[in-house]
């Protein structure tokens, strides 16, 4: 018997993947679980129209990413912090505070997990930072520390 699968099934696939299977499986264990339907020509068509609807979502994202990180790498952040003088800060800067800066500053939103410090910044001066757009897109983004 043909089925679509609802869900991952250990063993077996991925969601939205059709594959043979005996039908005893399908009907006593599949099916009841709602882990997979009856491959019609109607849930057939249904499962096509949602991977073309996936892939052009997935392009669009990316497309989104490529647009976002060409912003980037054009733009310096500005992050103000509470410094002990000689340059030095009252703690370091995190990822949040610069999403926050790009957010304020620029008017781009940029989730603090997408940006990776490859060191803590506890002094003043200019960083470059890696930001990860998702899609195997990266962007480095400046970022200008100031002592308030």
């Amino acid at each position: 018997m043909k089925v679509i699968l609802l869900q991952d099934v250990k063993g077996k696939g991925k969601k939205g993947q059709m594959l043979e299977v005996s039908d005893g499986y399908a009907r006593n264990y599949m099916l009841p679980r709602k882990l997979a339907v009856e491959a019609t020509a109607d849930s057939i068509n249904t499962m096509r129209m949602t991977d073309k609807a996936n892939q052009e979502k997935r392009q669009k994202e990316r497309e989104e990413a490529f647009a976002t990180s060409n912003k980037l790498k054009a733009i310096t952040v500005v992050v103000k912090a509470k410094g002990g003088g000689a340059g030095r800060l009252f703690g370091s800067i995190t990822t949040q505070e610069i999403a926050d800066a790009l957010q304020k500053n620029h008017g781009i939103t940029l989730d603090k997990r997408k940006i990776v410090l490859n060191e803590t910044i506890k002094t003043v001066g200019t960083y470059t930072v890696k930001c990860k757009l998702g899609y195997e897109i990266n962007a480095d983004l400046k970022v200008k520390i100031e002592e308030l």
